[in-house]
């Protein structure tokens, strides 16, 4: 059995069926397919290479990059530029932005990031990415009950994993990095990406219900006033998703059933 956190439950909780809802919202990375570990492990290999040759030059000591703690607090579920700037920051490093463009070998903002992109690519290409089968099981499931469906995640890569993975029929819409870009949106935290995704599926915000592994992820769906936001906790780490704005926390998607879900009713007076 799937085992689930829910925070502040009081006598007044609320039953939330199915039928309350018209769309479901789902980040990529850690929800749906296993490729958390494989951008974990670029950004360690970006930022400790960066951070040592900082240090041999003079720059400060070498302090590598922690897979849990930064990883967590300063990259997972933002866009990746955003999530360069934001580890460098908790550093004391202030580069230059740059541009897209930009070549790996600028010393930018979005040079590294590029760097990262690359090396997550070449794991890509070298491993393949692998789909959790209960997370794409609740999909179908779903929507043979006529709910709308979504991905909506930071990576640039969300298109190409999802058709590689072969699910790309499984949703009636995308929101990624690209479109943040094109459009303007800002990232996660900021609930923009997921407004966007209701807002093609023609749904209301507290018609939708969020699925996200990142604090920044269920952040968003908070502060967006989702009408019910889903943690999932790959990482052992359930207390700050729920602090973050998650209204219950699941460890898989395998046992999630709709007439368990409760959710406290105080937090719609919070919104």
């Amino acid at each position: 059995m799937t085992e689930r956190f829910v925070g502040g439950l009081e006598p007044n909780e609320a039953l939330v069926p199915m039928e309350n809802f018209e769309a479901l919202l789902f980040d990529l990375d850690g929800v749906i397919t296993r490729s958390m570990d494989i951008h974990a492990r670029a950004w360690k290999k970006l930022f400790d290479d960066y951070l040592s040759l900082r240090s041999q030059q003079g720059q400060g000591s070498f302090v590598p990059f922690d897979l849990d703690a930064d990883y967590r607090a300063y990259v997972d579920g933002k866009p990746r530029y955003e999530g360069v700037d934001s580890f460098l920051r908790s550093r004391g490093i202030s580069l230059p932005w740059g541009e897209p463009s930009d070549d790996p070998s600028l010393e930018t903002v979005c040079g590294l990031g590029n760097i990262k992109n690359r090396y997550f690519l070449q794991e890509i290409e070298t491993r393949g990415v692998e789909v959790y089968a209960s997370s794409v099981q609740l999909i179908r499931k779903a929507r043979a009950h006529g709910l709308k469906i979504a991905v909506v995640s930071s990576s640039r890569n969300c298109r190409r994993i999802v058709e590689a993975v072969g699910i790309s029929d499984l949703f009636d819409t995308c929101v990624d990095g690209m479109d943040v870009e094109r459009s303007g949106l800002k990232g996660k935290p900021a609930p923009d990406m997921f407004l966007e995704a209701a807002r093609r599926l023609k749904t209301e915000p507290s018609r939708c219900a969020v699925f996200e592994d990142a604090i920044s992820g269920v952040q968003a769906g908070r502060d967006g006033k989702f009408g019910m936001v889903v943690g999932v906790d790959r990482t052992g780490h359930p207390e700050d998703l729920l602090e973050n704005g998650a209204d219950i926390v699941v460890d898989d998607l395998k046992d999630f059933g709709w007439s368990e879900i409760r959710v406290d009713e105080r937090r719609e007076s919070n919104r």
